[in-house]
């Protein structure tokens, strides 16, 4: 009788023991300080591949998911508009050089010809009319001839002194050529005409969409065929090796946060792997979005911020919109 009682102390005495260990068991857990999972996302530079001029898409060269590389043509715009400019801007070249042409070289042989025989003509008409001036004057002064008479003749010798020197102007013209400030005239409309033509040149160029960037393509907008608009986005290429991860904090979890800072995070879209990331952006969210109670009652309206976070080592097979997890204890 008595064993059996002892027996029954011991047990009750194991169980008050094992009852004990399991309320402080119970409360340690209770205590302890849960662990906090962000969620956060994989981002990446995107650059927008856009053309200058307004046309059609006529073809691609690179589809999405294609990788390409800074300056790789990755499409053509179609721009007949443009073409007809190219061709009268190069009419105007032509006619621009061909007008310089003529102003250096002068008149032609021909020209220059015509211009002596006149110019002799002339000078023959004035000799004659010289001698037939003198004899007129000396039969005035005998009183032969009128006054009138002598008048006319004077009058004739001086029309052919100013036609000779008109002759000779004309003829000396052809042998020079243009003057000083034609031929300046016409090399600054070549310059003129070339300058346009530099410039359809160039928008011509711009039919050729290149890549800004290497990259990813990660999205084409229009189709084949379609029109856009100059500066419209046609595709946008993706930068891989300028990715980082965000992650949307709370402004009570803000204190393991800081600038240059380390981030254990895990990606599980490449099967957990995990990777070290260093902090290097931290800003507030919109106010108008972001406030959060911290408790139910006695707390306070918290903030949120965005914190980014760059890779210290690549990560193979990362891709922008990956889910990151990030740990805080």
């Amino acid at each position: 009788m008595k064993e059996e009682r002892n027996y029954s102390l011991s047990f009750g005495v194991v169980i008050l023991v094992a009852i004990i260990a399991g309320v402080a068991l119970a409360g340690y857990f209770a205590s302890k300080p849960k662990e906090v999972i962000i969620q956060g996302e994989v981002e990446a530079t995107e650059y927008r591949v856009s053309g200058k001029i307004t046309g059609r898409i006529e073809r691609f060269y690179a589809a999405e998911g294609d990788m390409v590389s800074r300056f790789d043509t990755v499409g053509m715009i179609e721009a007949p508009e443009l073409m007809a400019k190219h061709t009268q801007a190069l009419g105007a070249v032509n006619a621009a050089k061909a007008q310089n042409a003529k102003a250096v070289a002068g008149a032609r042989q021909e020209q220059v010809t015509a211009a002596y025989q006149l110019w002799q003509q002339a000078s023959v008409q004035e000799d004659i009319m010289q001698k037939s001036l003198s004899r007129i004057e000396h039969l005035y002064e005998q009183k032969v001839v009128s006054a009138q008479k002598y008048d006319e003749t004077k009058a004739l010798y001086d029309a052919a002194v100013a036609q000779a020197k008109a002759a000779r102007s004309q003829y000396d013209m052809a042998i020079n050529g243009a003057t000083r400030e034609d031929k300046a005239a016409a090399a600054a409309l070549v310059e003129r005409a070339l300058g346009a033509m530099d410039e359809v040149e160039g928008y011509i160029s711009e039919l050729y969409l290149v890549s800004p960037a290497s990259g990813i393509i990660t999205e084409v907008y229009p189709k084949v065929g379609e029109l856009v608009g100059a500066g419209s986005p046609v595709m946008t290429v993706t930068d891989l090796d300028d990715a980082w991860f965000t992650f949307n904090v709370r402004e009570d979890m803000m204190p393991s946060m800081k600038y240059g800072g380390m981030l254990k995070v895990r990606i599980p879209a490449l099967g957990d792997v995990e990777t070290e990331a260093e902090i290097n952006y931290i800003a507030v969210r919109p106010s108008y979005a972001t406030w959060r109670a911290t408790s139910e009652t006695g707390g306070y309206d918290a903030k949120t911020f965005e914190v980014r976070a760059v890779p210290t080592s690549k990560v193979e097979g990362l891709l922008p919109g990956m889910t990151v997890i990030l740990v805080l204890r």
